[in-house]
């Protein structure tokens, strides 16, 4: 992340009368810098997150989690599929057909567990850059924009 650092140091980015291009602009940089950070676990931020969310809550469904995640059924979906294939999660029905629950393998739980380092690493060193103050209001609007 060093490095990502200092090359923003070198730039400076032009503020964007629009919200969204802002906001997605920095959402893109952020994301590469975690992919960066999580590369030597062999999981990018699309699939930790996956791991970390089914961690904290196992047994959501499937459309809980993309209600959570705010993201589509097909991207969840094909998000979800390289978990599968490594066997990392189990799905089971629930009382409605369609509905499936996931939850975490012990193997998936490993694969977190492994992952967690780098990802504590990439927070540590976003939330040094930003400074606790601006990193702890960072978190606070973005929660509060996904509840608009």
């Amino acid at each position: 992340m060093q490095k990502a650092g200092n090359v923003a140091a070198a730039r400076k980015a032009v503020r964007l009368p629009c919200a969204c291009a802002n906001l997605r602009r920095a959402a893109r940089v952020i994301s590469r810098l975690y992919d960066a950070a999580l590369r030597p676990s062999g999981l990018g931020i699309a699939q930790f997150t996956l791991l970390q969310a089914l961690n904290i809550a196992p047994g959501m469904s499937q459309k809980q989690l993309a209600s959570l995640l705010e993201i589509d059924s097909t991207t969840l979906t094909r998000t979800l599929a390289p978990l599968r294939r490594a066997r990392w999660l189990r799905s089971t029905a629930g009382d409605d057909r369609r509905e499936i629950h996931l939850a975490l393998t012990a193997e998936g739980r490993l694969a977190y567990t492994r992952a967690l380092p780098y990802w504590k690493r990439a927070q540590a060193e976003f939330t040094r850059a930003l400074g606790t103050e601006s990193w702890d209001r960072l978190i606070e609007l973005s929660v509060q924009t996904a509840d608009i």
